[in-house]
């Protein structure tokens, strides 16, 4: 009887492209040009036939839904966290003026 060696067994996986998403759960986020909305739910889009990339659910309270969008058709809701001096309340009014 001779001893034979088992082979070493490697499964291989496909390489998935990087899905690092950009939003999270809580998220304040801009959709559609204007409307604002929560991040609900996200998605990493690698599974199933039509993988599309990350994508999330968000409660549109325009709509009173929730909406899947594509990161792509995101931006994050940018919160000011300052008091503005007298000066640029001035500059900001007169952005908002048209001035």
């Amino acid at each position: 009887m001779s001893f034979v060696p088992k082979k070493d067994i490697h499964i291989r996986t496909p390489k998935l492209p990087d899905a690092g998403m950009h939003f999270c759960f809580g998220d304040i986020v801009v959709v559609e040009g204007s409307l604002i909305g929560v991040v609900v739910k996200s998605w990493t889009g690698r599974m199933g036939a039509n993988p599309t990339g990350p994508n999330h659910d968000v409660y549109v309270r325009e709509f009173n839904a929730i909406v899947n969008y594509r990161e792509d058709e995101m931006q994050r809701y940018m919160v000011r966290h300052k008091y503005l001096d007298d000066q640029e309340l001035e500059y900001q009014h007169n952005a908002i003026a048209g001035v």
